[in-house]
């Protein structure tokens, strides 16, 4: 039994590893499909992508709750595999798009079919004991480092070659991935277990979030993991501009700062979070990532030289240390049926930070590097309170005691439901 959990396990994670691959491989190269359609058009090349961007983001806002629900009430496999199929045929679309408007279409199916992660969540849940339930997210979270490394190195290389290439190869890694499943992939979720019929009033962003305020301890630590969401996107919207404007650092250093960063943050995912957590507790653990981030994210700010910089990025990489035993305490306050329900919800939460945080945090970027204003590093210094206030919200909301899991969800009684634990 324990054979068949890991197994499983383990296609999950390759799961996660080839979205993350998959997405990082046609990073580099959409800019430059985008200009070619445009014939060359940068400024027209530029809006497009700010409107795949949101466009991509606003289908996680929207289609996570929906997938989360369907998970509940059929099961986490079918979910997992169709959108595993899907994924790899949007690439297709993309790698055959003869307009940028097919192009369009492609980013608006990945943004849909890349909302099945919150169900590769909830399958960790219903394999997973409670006690385990961190250090499986903290693995599972490198998966995310580890795609955020070589997807994107992938993808460069592979361009050089042709800009539609990186496509068909992230198809062939989703399609193989969906094929393999097919035979191999157990459902985790017992038929006894399931929703009995379709919540359409929760299949929404806003009715999902009625799950998040059903408990005083859910609702904060969803708002502990919305602002830290929020706070991320500081990475993607000014992370390559602050470097170049205030280190003038190169394409290349640029790029081997970033591998830090995913190397550092896929250690302490990995590595770090389940012997914390067996050490001081989820609590403790959670605290503790929340201040090294915030203290990552200020020192950003300050660093003066490059140097100093780099020496933050590893403080600030034991944030990886929050997010595992947050989510570990949210999956033990709801029910085994209601586990896609809330990881859907989260990830609408995590569509709407990718819709509003560039806004605020470029903006801020522009505001301060104006003259008279000389405070290059004030998004960071943002960040870093988004975090404060997270750990303030936290310190009151999460539990100082473990929840006692009810009888339908021990261990001992899910070994004998489901045989994957």
């Amino acid at each position: 039994m324990e054979t068949k959990r890991r197994a499983a396990l383990g296609f999950i994670f390759v799961t996660v590893l080839l979205d993350m691959l998959a997405f990082g491989i046609i990073a580099p190269v959409m800019p430059r499909l985008i200009s070619d359609f445009l014939y060359g058009n940068m400024a027209r090349a530029s809006e497009y992508m700010g409107l795949f961007v949101t466009t991509w983001a606003l289908m996680q806002f929207f289609f996570s709750p929906i997938l989360g629900m369907l998970s509940d009430r059929y099961g986490r496999r079918p979910v997992v595999l169709l959108s595993n199929f899907g994924l790899g045929l949007d690439y297709v679309v993309m790698a055959l798009a003869p307009t940028v408007g097919w192009l369009f279409l492609g980013r608006v199916l990945s943004g849909i079919t890349s909302s099945s992660m919150p169900t590769a969540n909830a399958y960790i849940s219903d394999v997973t004991p409670p006690e385990k339930r961190a250090k499986a997210f903290g693995i599972f979270g490198a998966a995310f480092g580890v795609g955020f490394i070589l997807g994107p190195a992938i993808g460069g290389w592979l361009g050089a070659v042709s800009p539609r290439l990186p496509f068909w190869v992230a198809a062939t890694f989703s399609l193989l991935n969906a094929t393999y499943g097919l035979f191999v992939l157990p459902e985790s979720l017992a038929p006894e277990k399931r929703q009995s019929q379709l919540r359409w009033k929760s299949a929404n962003p806003l009715g999902a979030l009625k799950l998040l305020r059903s408990h005083r301890e859910l609702s904060g630590l969803a708002i502990v993991n919305f602002l830290s969401y929020l706070a991320h996107e500081v990475y993607a919207t000014v992370y390559v501009l602050y470097a170049t404007y205030r280190y003038n650092w190169n394409e290349k250093q640029i790029g081997t700062s970033l591998a830090v960063v995913g190397v550092t943050s896929m250690l302490a995912s990995a590595v770090l979070v389940g012997p914390f957590v067996r050490l001081v507790g989820e609590r403790r653990s959670l605290f503790t990532g929340l201040l090294f981030g915030g203290l990552g994210f200020f020192l950003f700010g300050y660093a003066t030289v490059g140097w100093m910089f780099l020496l933050a990025i590893p403080v600030n990489a034991l944030w990886s240390l929050a997010g595992p035993p947050s989510q570990s305490m949210m999956t033990q306050r709801v029910s085994a049926s209601e586990q896609g329900e809330l990881q859907g919800a989260l990830g609408s939460m995590r569509g709407m930070a990718m819709i509003i945080g560039p806004g605020i945090f470029s903006s801020m970027f522009a505001i301060f590097i104006a003259p008279g204003h000389a405070l290059p590093g004030a998004p960071w210094y943002l960040a870093a309170a988004m975090l404060g206030a997270a750990l303030a919200v936290a310190w009151v909301v999460a539990p100082k005691t473990a929840v006692r899991i009810p009888p339908a969800l021990t261990p001992e009684i899910v070994a004998e439901e489901n045989p994957l634990t």
